[in-house]
């Protein structure tokens, strides 16, 4: 797929509520809601309801990639964390490693 073809389109809160509303109360399937308020895939109306069911936000939350930042309450003990890190890598990789 062309990179520039791809888009992440951001849709309101008012029109998650209405398209869940449009599926729940209208039983309209999950093309015609997506077709009628122009959301671009009937996936996304899905994802919707599959959140709305289990009770879930409709709004995702941002997701964070990467290792969670570790809290450190003090200095010496962040060096002991990233000292024993350094070991592990110098054993797993170890032609990484030359002295």
């Amino acid at each position: 797929m062309d990179e520039r073809s791809r888009t992440n389109n951001r849709y309101s809160e008012e029109i998650k509520m209405e398209a869940v509303r449009l599926v729940t109360e209208s039983n309209m399937s999950y093309r015609e809601v997506a077709k009628q308020l122009g959301i671009r895939n009937k996936t996304q109306v899905e994802v919707w309801m599959k959140r709305y069911r289990k009770g879930q936000p409709l709004e995702q939350e941002a997701f964070r990639k990467g290792r969670p930042k570790s809290k450190f309450a003090s200095v010496e003990e962040e060096m002991a964390y990233l000292k024993a890190e350094i070991e592990y890598l110098k054993k797993r990789y170890p032609n990484l490693h030359k002295e």
